[in-house]
């Protein structure tokens, strides 16, 4: 990539993590400046092959009329996860959240809403890699009711959850977060009617 194209693909991830709306994880401020940093330092932050890590988008995916939640069991982390992934040198993360979550459901239709309802690094440790941290920027993304997902080579399972049943799924503290804010965000989106 051109350094011209990686300053407008950085400057396009950085607009999408500076707002004060954005909420992150941990102390005010912590995760936006973790990741505002590794732009600032890595001229690669929005490649996969970046150390200590790099941006993904990931996407809460919502069927409004029942307020479920897919998730999918994730073949390489092993794990019941929302879905996501690496942003490939696009900073447009709302779009690569988007992307993924089409790719990794096979759901026509889905519609991603903005700003970003979470900010998260976390540590992967994905087998015959090495372990890495993952800065997610993570959106709301609303499924056309009564969706049926489909799937890809990524998960080995997808499923329609509640919020309630996170915990009994493994679900991490980041999870849960996502979800309370997703479906927050849902609610803010019903009442204005754009949905």
């Amino acid at each position: 990539m051109s350094p011209r194209l990686h300053d407008l693909a950085a400057l396009s991830a950085r607009r999408g993590v500076e707002p004060a709306d954005v909420v992150d994880s941990g102390p005010p401020g912590a995760a936006r400046e973790r990741i505002l940093a590794l732009l600032d330092h890595h001229e690669d932050a929005l490649h996969r092959t970046c150390r200590p890590g790099h941006l993904t988008g990931s996407a809460l995916v919502v069927d409004p009329s029942d307020r479920r939640i897919l998730l999918l069991f994730h073949s390489k982390l092993q794990r019941w996860l929302q879905p996501g992934g690496h942003a490939d040198g696009d900073g447009d993360l709302a779009r690569v959240a988007l992307r993924e979550a089409t790719e990794e459901t096979g759901i026509e239709g889905l519609r991603v809403v903005e700003p970003p309802v979470d900010l998260d690094v976390h540590l992967v440790e994905p087998p015959a890699e090495d372990a890495h941290e993952h800065h997610d920027v993570r959106y709301l993304v609303v499924a056309p009711p009564g969706s049926v997902p489909v799937g890809n080579h990524e998960s080995r399972a997808l499923r329609w959850v509640n919020r309630r049943d996170l915990g009994s799924m493994g679900a991490d503290e980041g999870v849960l977060r996502l979800a309370d804010r997703a479906l927050s965000r849902l609610d803010e989106v019903e009442a204005a009617g754009l949905l």
